[in-house]
């Protein structure tokens, strides 16, 4: 019996994940941030789906308010 046949490199890799935030089972290259630029491993990948952390950071920033009440100082 050759190994080859038995396992293909798909089953050696992770190839999907779930996201923590939205529990949806993604791809992992496709859909997730790599951490680790170094490293190629599933765990050099972000457990935070692209789609979830954009909507994070976009709720977390910090809101622009402009005064619409200025006027010069009158010294």
């Amino acid at each position: 019996m050759d190994l080859s046949d038995q396992f293909e490199i798909e089953h050696l890799f992770f190839n999907e994940r779930v996201c923590r935030v939205c529990n949806k089972r993604k791809n992992l290259i496709d859909s997730f941030y790599r951490t680790r630029k170094k490293h190629i491993l599933s765990s050099s990948y972000s457990y935070e789906c692209k789609d979830c952390t954009i909507k994070r950071i976009k709720e977390s920033r910090k809101k622009v308010t402009y005064c619409t009440n200025w006027e010069y100082p009158d010294w």
